[in-house]
């Protein structure tokens, strides 16, 4: 069994069209092989924002290529509900393959069409015995939307495996849970017997919970699949687990139709693009450097990538005279390190998927020292705060605005995105249009174009 997949670009690493390799292969030496993943798939993705007759993919590209594929089964991530709730039912009627979720609801608390609250299949064993495999689906409750409700996932997934355990042999959590939920569900539901996650972006194994419960999840962007191997013996009602992390690298040959899929996409997305003035395939800059995107970077410390960001947002309000910039490092979805040489305008799309303008606003100073406060109080999500011109003093912690001390009382001139002053940020409620002391000023175009022309510089 694989998990976790996101469709990216063609390149050394990661890639559906050799996770297709792989799964082949699993199947001809094994026919009772399931695909399943953990979701987020169909937000946030590059091509995914391509608009196309006015409406963007919104994971069309993904459901088409994971059809073709043969993905058996999945269960909702929390970007799954990026998208607009047309859009998402649109998404679900396409999957050829089963979902399921035990705690995700629409907004009237109704299950969606065809989504059970748990999937159950029935393997041949040996002798003519069968062996009874029970799949619990649930999701964190987080990137909430207005036409989505969610039951707490712990109480679920409790409820659902008591309900399939005297039907099933093997119990399996399909998760999309920050590991220590993971953990928690090991250590509270002892019958679950394995879990594979999704939400981390890099690959864990651990053991947790009075049985040592396995917990697994693999890499974003397809770089590694899990392949779980799984025997149960019948006569002494005993499983064994043999897990290996597989990468997907120039090693494994692409498979050929799904990499036809996959180009029909990105050719289309492509052309989207240009029609919204992007020129994705022309050369912007060669870096000398490599830019870390990684999640695990940018969403603890400033990289040379997210300055690059911040300094861009700076630039192209100059006219504005702003001071400094900020924006959520969970803007930043590549979850990659683009090494130093040529960089693209698909890159940058890769990069800032979600877009958004950039606004230039006026904020008291003493909800920009609590906006810079929470910042470090969201280190590890994309609340984390990314900046320009803004430090601390290291002996005092005191916050430094162009190296000079901020002043509560003072109006800054600050450059952000539109997205970071919706409120909508973790914990970042009060920094909004709608708070008395930020005052918006003015709107500058798409934060990508400012990036490809701050990258331009590097020349």
């Amino acid at each position: 069994m694989c998990t976790k997949l996101r469709l990216c670009r063609a390149g050394l690493r990661g890639g559906l069209a050799r996770v297709a390799t792989i799964r082949q292969e699993l199947l001809e030496a094994n026919p009772n092989t399931l695909t399943v993943l953990g979701g987020d798939f169909f937000s946030p993705s590059a091509l995914g924002t391509a608009k196309i007759n006015g409406d963007r993919l919104a994971g069309e590209q993904m459901v088409d290529t994971l059809n073709h594929l043969g993905l058996d089964i999945a269960t909702f991530g929390n970007h799954e509900f990026d998208i607009k709730e047309e859009q998402f039912r649109a998404r679900l009627a396409e999957s050829e393959f089963q979902w399921f979720s035990g705690n995700v609801l629409t907004a009237a608390g109704e299950p969606w069409d065809n989504v059970p609250p748990y999937f159950i299949t029935t393997i041949p064993g040996e002798n003519e015995t069968e062996i009874r495999v029970g799949f619990v689906g649930v999701t964190l409750p987080s990137n909430p939307a207005a036409y989505v409700s969610y039951l707490d996932p712990f109480t679920q997934m409790q409820i659902y495996v008591d309900e399939i355990k005297d039907d099933t042999d093997v119990i399996v959590g399909l998760t999309h849970l920050a590991i220590a939920d993971d953990q928690r569900l090991a250590e509270e539901i002892p019958e679950i017997d394995i879990i594979l996650g999704g939400h981390e972006h890099e690959n864990i194994q651990m053991w947790r919970g009075k049985d040592f419960t396995p917990i697994f999840k693999a890499d974003a962007n397809a770089r590694t699949v899990y392949i779980h191997k799984l025997a149960y013996d019948t006569e002494l009602e005993q499983l064994t687990i043999n897990s290996q992390l597989q990468l997907v690298n120039e090693a494994i040959a692409p498979d050929p139709f799904i990499a036809k899929v996959v180009n029909y996409w990105q050719q289309k997305a492509f052309n989207a693009f240009r029609e919204n003035g992007f020129d994705p395939e022309a050369i912007v800059t060669e870096s000398p450097i490599p830019l870390d995107g990684l999640e695990s970077s940018v969403r603890n410390q400033p990289t040379d990538l997210t300055d690059l960001i911040a300094q861009s947002m700076l630039t192209a309000t100059k006219a504005e005279a702003t001071e400094l910039a900020i924006f959520n490092s969970g803007s930043i979805r590549v979850d990659d390190v683009l090494p130093a040489g040529s960089i693209s305008q698909y890159d940058v799309i890769r990069i800032l998927p979600f877009g958004g303008d950039i606004v230039t606003v006026d904020i008291k100073g003493a909800v920009l020292e609590q906006a810079l406060n929470q910042s470090l109080q969201n280190r590890g999500t994309g609340g984390y705060l990314q900046t320009a011109a803004v430090s601390q003093d290291p002996d005092t912690q005191q916050w430094l605005i162009a190296d000079i001390p901020l002043d509560l009382s003072k109006i800054y001139r600050l450059a952000t995105t539109d997205f970071l002053v919706s409120g909508k940020e973790t914990g970042l409620d009060f920094f909004s249009l709608e708070n008395p002391d930020i005052t918006s000023v003015s709107t500058s175009g798409d934060v990508r174009f400012a990036l490809i022309k701050q990258l331009q510089l590097m020349n």
